[in-house]
C-alpha cells in the first residue's frame, strides 16, 4: 500500500514544475502535462485542486495557466499532499477523536502518533523550493526521454 496516492505524487511534480519557473509568468496545463507526464484531463483536475486549496493561482486567456500563489519557499510539500489527498495519516486511529474505541491508553496509537508527528514535521519542513532545486532541467529530462537532440 502507497501511503502517497498516485495522484498526489503526480500532483506534487506539477506543483515542483511551477516552483522551479517561479517569477516568470503563468504555465498552460497543457504545457505541465506534457513535460511532467501526466495526463491532460488528470492535470486539469489537480490544478483545480490545487487552485481551491489556494495554493497555485489562474490566469485566464491565451496566455493564461497556473503559477504558484506563494513563494517555493513557503509551500511545505504537505500542503501539497493535504490538498490532494487530505491528511496524511499512518493509522486512522490518528485521524481523531472517535476514531477508534480503542485510542484511550492504546500503547500502539501513542508509538504510531510519535512516528506520525515526526513525519508531518519533515513533509512540513521539504518545501517545492528544495525540490525544485534538486531537479534535472527540463532539457535533460526531455533528452531522456528522446525529445530534444
Amino acid at each position: 500500500m502507497d501511503i502517497l496516492r498516485r495522484n498526489t505524487d503526480y500532483a506534487l511534480r506539477l506543483a515542483v514544475n511551477l516552483a522551479g519557473r517561479y517569477g516568470d509568468g503563468s504555465v498552460s496545463t497543457r504545457a505541465l502535462s506534457d513535460e511532467e507526464d501526466v495526463s491532460y484531463q488528470l492535470a486539469c483536475k489537480l490544478m483545480q485542486k490545487l487552485h481551491k486549496e489556494g495554493l497555485v493561482e489562474s490566469d485566464m486567456g491565451p496566455k493564461g495557466g497556473f503559477r504558484l500563489a506563494r513563494r517555493p519557499e513557503d509551500v511545505p510539500i504537505l500542503d501539497v499532499i493535504a490538498a490532494i489527498q487530505g491528511p496524511l495519516r499512518l493509522n486512522r486511529c490518528l485521524l481523531g477523536d472517535g476514531a477508534c474505541e480503542r485510542q484511550d491508553g492504546c500503547p500502539i496509537r501513542a508509538r504510531i502518533g510519535r512516528l506520525q508527528e515526526q513525519m508531518d514535521e519533515y513533509l512540513g519542513a521539504v518545501t517545492l523550493a528544495e525540490l525544485a532545486r534538486n531537479r534535472p532541467t527540463q532539457r535533460k529530462i526531455l533528452q531522456r526521454r528522446g525529445r530534444n537532440k
